[in-house]
């Protein structure tokens, strides 16, 4: 495509009305506004209370891939939030792993051969985090992660083809409700795995440090049954 086409065709798009019929849509845009602010609530109390470990720069990515995803969904650019969305998740995970495993974060930034991917975090986490089989058993983590990691992944991969991509040129590049609301569903689905994966690993290590209000902001809405395997105090 020549630059001058590219040009129009960037310019044939109404990008701000794009934005303003997203936030016209109230539940969307309240579904990503509070699934992102769940997300910032973790990353701020990972930040205090994990102050100078180095992995913190994943919790960091985690929470822009977050906003991303709401830049992405507002200018119907729905197929690359998928790949933010999935970023948000594995960044996540890998601060979990990483933020105890220095030696290996270092051989990550040094060595591109290095790779350690999602099947063998959790795999970690269900050998050597304390209670993680039973506490992600009764939040329905694992389940519930593999599905989700799946179909955006094929999302992601193209392996759909014409998934979340409606729009058949740049130029047309406009909100479509129907695709809006299954997006925003999948992000909303994604930051409660990833909510659930720090009550059973992160999270629960360091509970003692947070605030009191974050602790009940993101114990709101546990049924109460999760609440009391979790054994964790609000105080």
């Amino acid at each position: 495509m020549p630059a001058a086409k590219l040009a129009a065709a960037l310019a044939a798009v109404n990008w701000a009305q794009n934005v303003q019929n997203f936030l016209g849509d109230q539940v969307a845009a309240e579904g990503i506004a509070k699934a992102n602010m769940r997300v910032a609530v973790w990353s701020r109390q990972f930040e205090n209370s994990d102050k100078g470990n180095p992995a913190l720069c994943f919790v960091r990515e985690m929470q822009v891939a977050g906003t991303h995803v709401a830049a992405l969904v507002a200018l119907a650019l729905y197929k690359p939030a998928a790949a933010s969305m999935r970023a948000m998740l594995e960044t996540g995970l890998y601060y979990t792993y990483f933020r105890t495993h220095p030696s290996e974060l270092a051989s990550l930034v040094r060595n591109a051969d290095y790779f350690i991917d999602k099947r063998e975090l959790l795999d970690y986490h269900k050998r050597h985090t304390a209670e993680f089989t039973a506490l992600q058993a009764k939040l329905g983590l694992l389940s519930r992660l593999d599905k989700w990691y799946s179909e955006i992944s094929a999302v992601v991969h193209g392996q759909v083809p014409g998934a979340w991509v409606e729009q058949h040129t740049l130029a047309k590049t406009s909100n479509i409700v129907a695709t809006q609301k299954l997006v925003v569903e999948k992000f909303i689905d994604g930051t409660d795995i990833l909510h659930r994966l720090f009550l059973c690993t992160a999270g629960k290590a360091l509970w003692d440090t947070f605030s009191t209000e974050a602790k009940r902001e993101l114990l709101r809405g546990l049924p109460g049954d999760a609440k009391a395997e979790l054994a964790l105090d609000i105080a």
